[in-house]
């Protein structure tokens, strides 16, 4: 099939060279970068998802700040028993 696409100067320019040198054609060069991205992009993973993993009760307890990790590693600890 026969289509026109434009390509900015200097990339063209670029295709032709490494055509060129390989021994090869642009239009090589273009089918195999069409299929390069084209499979690339059809099996990219699924996009990852977090799970919803809170749970209830009343956030952050009065006294214990996000900075300290200290307090916060003693609060778990005082909760589990150790």
């Amino acid at each position: 099939m026969r289509v026109t696409i434009e390509i900015a100067n200097a990339l063209l320019r670029q295709a032709r060279e490494a055509a060129a040198r390989e021994g090869t054609t642009v239009r090589a060069l273009v089918e195999e970068g069409l299929r390069d991205v084209l499979k690339r992009r059809l099996t990219r993973p699924a996009q990852f998802e977090l799970r919803d993993a809170s749970f209830g009760g009343d956030g952050l307890q009065p006294g214990v700040a996000l900075s300290d990790w200290a307090s916060i590693r003693g609060e778990i600890r005082r909760e589990s028993g150790d």
